[in-house]
């Protein structure tokens, strides 16, 4: 009897250490995972949905923007606003995003398509498109006018008066911003 007693200590014995190993290994897993997650991975299963988001270009501080997050790239997401207008926000601007889901996309998994969608291929659409827009800097200001050209590091804008087009009689100058100086850019829908 006592032999039986000893052996049934044992082997719960054995079971609970490889509970706690089991247990230990998962969570190391777990951490070891989200390592390899990006935010754009931890936003892609909010698209669609309202959230707020912290970025920079506030006059004193942090401006907080809200909308429904309608379009997400690699450096780059699009936040359909209330009142018919959306704001183009880059990445690098990005302070804070308010309640993400629990959840998180697959790392890698939005396809080579969208992977290649950086922030330029989006600006080259508002240039295509002719769309007036308000472009809020990092350091606060604004600026109106109407994307002209897209380079490697840099956006050139023609800046005209809220309600007027880039026509010549309209534009006061050119200005040539360097992308990392966008906080976002605002245009109507």
């Amino acid at each position: 009897m006592r032999w039986e007693d000893l052996f049934a200590d044992l082997e719960l014995q054995w079971e609970a250490n490889e509970a706690a190993d089991l247990a230990a290994e998962l969570a190391d897993r777990s951490r070891r995972e989200a390592s390899y997650l990006r935010l754009v991975d931890r936003m892609r299963p909010v698209v669609g949905h309202p959230t707020r988001c912290r970025v920079l270009g506030g006059q004193r501080a942090p401006e907080t923007l809200h909308g429904t997050l309608a379009a997400l790239g690699s450096d780059w997401f699009l936040l359909a606003e209330p009142g018919a207008t959306e704001a183009l926000v880059p990445m690098r601007s990005l302070l804070a995003v308010d309640s993400l889901a629990a959840v998180s996309a697959q790392p890698g998994h939005e396809g080579p398509l969208a992977a290649k969608l950086d922030l330029r291929y989006v600006l080259r659409g508002l240039v295509r498109d002719r769309s007036a827009c308000t472009l809020r800097l990092v350091d606060g200001s604004a600026l109106h006018g109407t994307p002209a050209r897209v380079g490697a590091d840099f956006l050139e804008v023609a800046e005209h008066a809220v309600g007027e087009f880039a026509r010549r009689g309209q534009v006061r100058s050119g200005w040539t911003l360097p992308l990392d100086a966008i906080a976002y850019i605002r245009r109507a829908m």
